[in-house]
Parts: structure tokens; sequence; C-alpha cells
């Protein structure tokens, strides 16, 4: 099982969505981080969704990246 950081700056997230329900039916941790501009709806209720600036520090964000087997940007 690996741990995947999704960060989403757009408020396009089709695609997203579908590898980020790819990666929650592959029995991955999945982690869902939002920034500035980003949207973050109807995600799977296994995924740990996560505010930038609200609920986040950058230093927590870094952290997280560093913890990730993978980090995708959207």
């Amino acid at each position: 099982m690996a741990t995947v950081l999704h960060l989403l700056k757009s408020p396009a997230t089709t695609l997203a969505r579908t590898v980020i329900d790819q990666h929650v039916h592959a029995g991955d941790r999945v982690f869902v981080v939002v920034l500035p501009g980003g949207v973050a709806s109807d995600l799977p209720p296994d995924v740990q969704v996560r505010r930038l600036d609200a609920d986040l520090s950058y230093t927590e964000l870094l952290d997280l990246i560093f913890e990730s087997d993978h980090v995708i940007t959207w």
C-alpha cells in the first residue's frame, strides 16, 4: 500500500477525481491538499482532505510531501 498525496490547485477536478478513485480502489492511503484556487468536491470518504492555510501550514505540507510515496499536482 502506497501513500499518495494529491495537491489540488485548480477548480477542474474531473481527471483528478478519476485518478484519486483509482488509488482508493487500489488500497492506497490517499491524502488531498487543497491549495488556494483548488476545489475538493465529492471525494471518497477514505480520502483525508486538508486545506492549506486553513488547517494545514506550509511546514506540515512539506512534511506530507516527504512522507508520501507519490505526489501528484493538479
